[in-house]
């Protein structure tokens, strides 16, 4: 799929129309209070464009997983209070535990040019998830256009996704518009030389991100708990390290792919090893074909961090995927922090995708010195697959 040439919000006219946007207002809750509302921030340039070029914005979400039935504790009530804020003007939840009842129809007739409401969570509906099609057609009932704007989704073919495109002219917001331009074009397009970092915990998540970069990337670095099967495979023994013993003929493969095509692929040649999986074991550092029996690997080691600094220095886009260790244990981050170093310092394009190793610069403070940082978990792995995202295919081409 070329998702480069997909429109967008820009490419039509909105102005006295009403517009089904659909956001990824999946936030978390405590007592009803929203934790973390960086969702709903990031979705604000595209409602507030909305906004101020005269449509009648009508937004949908999910939160959680209601499961096909009405749940007070997953409405998006506290969305609305929250974007009412941002917005410095009202922004009506229309409640309806059938999400386009008759609040719904009557709110959003008597909608003006540059209003705002909020339908109710459209994983009250049972079809939502099943993308049935008698629910898409309520929902475009409401109005005149589908925005798209919930990229953390679009890997999913749901009624408020791709569903809705069925019956309106469907565009992407700049959420999206985001991610296409930059996950699309390090892919279809990088500034070389391409870097993939991939780590986290299991080969097996990865062997289609992995098959698809060796075919892009100049060099391929492997850390994390994924990393000991590829060492299982060059028959050093990995203790108790993580170890996904189907996988390790494959992970061989892989490896021998990317030395025919001449991709540089990179394994810890050393790592930091625990007695057992806990924040406080006794720790040492040892090569990788010295992991001593009743030992685990969980972090990468000084010599490795070194390696890897090295190959990402020069690089001039770096897609990053997965933490090098247990990064949430101080004894074991240096890894992913000598990683997400040397991304920030190397003036590389920096595209940061799935959810530890977001979590991971982000608390690590290294956030906003990458360029891009992917706001789909789910979504980014399969966009970095290179696998059609059916929210994406589902928008009008330019």
């Amino acid at each position: 799929m070329n998702a480069l040439n997909k429109k967008t919000i820009e490419d039509i006219d909105v102005r006295g129309k009403k517009v089904l946007a659909r956001c990824d207002f999946n936030v978390p809750l405590k007592d009803g209070e929203i934790t973390n509302d960086k969702r709903i921030v990031a979705a604000l340039p595209t409602i507030k464009y909305l906004m101020e070029n005269g449509a009648k914005v009508i937004l949908c979400s999910h939160l959680g997983r209601p499961k096909g039935e009405y749940k007070p504790e997953f409405s998006l009530a506290p969305v609305a209070k929250k974007l009412s804020e941002y917005l410095g003007t009202e922004v009506k939840l229309a409640e309806d535990a059938e999400v386009v009842g008759e609040n719904a129809k009557a709110m959003a007739a008597e909608l003006k040019d540059g209003e705002v409401m909020l339908l109710e969570n459209v994983r009250y509906r049972a079809e939502e998830t099943k993308n049935e099609e008698n629910f898409s057609k309520e929902l475009a009932s409401l109005a005149d256009i589908f925005v798209n704007d919930a990229f953390g989704t679009a890997h999913r073919a749901h009624c408020s996704t791709t569903g809705v495109a069925a019956y309106l002219p469907a565009v992407c917001g700049y959420l999206i518009q985001k991610e296409i331009e930059f996950m699309g074009g390090a892919l279809a397009n990088p500034k070389r030389p391409l870097v993939a970092i991939l780590g986290g915990a299991k080969v097996s998540d990865k062997i289609g991100v992995i098959t698809n970069l060796i075919d892009k990337c100049d060099t391929i670095i492997i850390g994390g708990g994924m990393a000991y099967t590829f060492m299982k495979y060059l028959g050093h023994s990995i203790g108790n390290s993580l170890l996904e013993a189907d996988w390790v003929d494959k992970a061989g493969e892989m490896m021998a792919d990317a030395k025919a095509k001449g991709v540089n692929f990179l394994i810890p040649v050393d790592n930091k090893v625990g007695k057992e999986y806990d924040e406080n074991t006794e720790n040492m550092i040892v090569n990788s074909d010295e992991i001593p029996d009743g030992w685990m690997g969980l972090d990468i080691g000084p010599a490795s961090q070194e390696l890897f600094v090295n190959a990402i220095k020069g690089a001039g886009t770096v897609i990053w995927n997965g933490p090098m260790g247990v990064s949430e244990w101080k004894a074991f981050e240096a890894g992913t922090v000598a990683v997400a170093n040397a991304v920030a310092e190397s003036g590389a394009i920096s595209i940061i995708g799935g959810g530890d190793s977001v979590a991971a610069v982000t608390k690590l403070g290294f956030a906003d010195k990458m360029s891009h940082i992917s706001t789909g978990g789910g979504a980014s792995l399969e966009f970095l697959e290179g696998k059609e995202l059916p929210g994406i295919a589902a928008l009008q081409d330019k």
